[in-house]
């Protein structure tokens, strides 16, 4: 019987794991861009639980996945590890999450009356500047994101996130005022910063 060479096989473990940690590295922002949307069909899933089980885990799958957002683009700058489809993916991961997220919650008449037009409009902006990005693509025009338009993200995130929790939150955290709140808010920002991109993109006709 051979003997085993056990710092051979040592070395060839070390081989694998470090061939494994260099593609986690090189795909770990794709990896985090696409888990969002993997997890979109578990928050319109929560939505037909009964109890507040169901704002819960929606409330969480989504601000998990809200976070992911953060980092994937973090680890791409840090790793050096952007991509043709990274970028190509990252907006629209976002823009399904929240989309998917607008219209159960509309569905379901979390968001109703008046309030549908906030919800409208950031839809409708959504769907512009998605246009817009494709056709100034094709110019080979970049449209950066303004800080106001990350400002806009930001509350728009924490109303859906308020009004997934809904009426599941405790006595002293209004959850439905502020993600209305902030719902109107975002849908005023998204008008500002959806007219500066159609300026901008107007500019390149």
């Amino acid at each position: 019987m051979r003997p085993v060479d056990v710092s051979a096989q040592r070395h060839i473990l070390y081989v694998k794991l470090s061939r494994l940690g260099i593609i986690l590295k090189k795909n770990l922002p794709n990896i985090l861009t696409s888990s969002r949307i993997i997890v979109i069909p578990v928050v319109i899933g929560s939505f037909f639980l009964e109890g507040p089980i169901g704002n819960w885990i929606g409330f969480t799958v989504f601000t998990l996945a809200g976070i992911t957002d953060y980092f994937d683009g973090l680890a791409a700058r840090s790793l050096d590890a952007t991509t043709r489809l990274g970028s190509f993916m990252d907006p629209i991961a976002d823009k399904l999450m929240v989309a998917s997220t607008i219209l159960m919650l509309a569905a379901f008449d979390v968001i109703s009356g008046i309030h549908i037009l906030a919800a409208v409009v950031i839809l409708a902006r959504e769907i512009l500047v998605s246009g817009l990005r494709e056709f100034l693509s094709e110019a080979e025009v970049s449209v950066p994101v303004t800080t106001l338009a990350k400002w806009k993200t930001a509350f728009q995130m924490i109303a859906l996130g308020a009004l997934l929790i809904g009426d599941a939150s405790p006595q002293w955290f209004p959850a439905m005022d502020i993600g209305l709140g902030l719902l109107w808010l975002a849908a005023v920002l998204t008008l500002y910063t959806g007219f500066d991109y159609l300026k901008a993109g107007i500019k390149h006709i």
